[in-house]
């Protein structure tokens, strides 16, 4: 076998392995699901769900009471919208902790 095919069958040999090894991908979220964050930046903190809000965000002023108007799910009972950072934050009454974030882009979701 001369050097030009052992180095085309090098070549096709890599490709297969990368292409088998290649991880499967996930499909698009959809619907409101694609607004949703896994952290957020507000007041140059960086949050995540489990996160404890700051008391500020607590205040009636943030607080949202029509949620429904911004394509949000209705809160559970114990739980509140509130908004930071350009993120919309479902948080939990008790203890002041965020149980879910969505992007404030949701307000435009058709």
């Amino acid at each position: 076998m001369g050097m030009k095919n052992k180095m085309l069958l090098s070549a096709l040999l890599l490709a297969s392995s990368v292409v088998w090894a290649a991880p499967a991908t996930k499909a698009a979220p959809t619907g409101i699901d694609k607004y949703e964050l896994s952290s957020f930046i507000a007041d140059f903190t960086h949050f995540k769900p489990g996160d404890k809000v700051p008391p500020l965000y607590l205040t009636d002023e943030y607080t949202i009471k029509q949620w429904n108007l911004r394509n949000l799910p209705a809160p559970t009972a114990g739980t509140h919208w509130t908004y930071m950072g350009g993120a919309y934050v479902l948080v939990n009454d008790a203890d002041a902790k965020i149980i879910k974030a969505y992007d404030g882009e949701i307000f435009y979701h058709r």
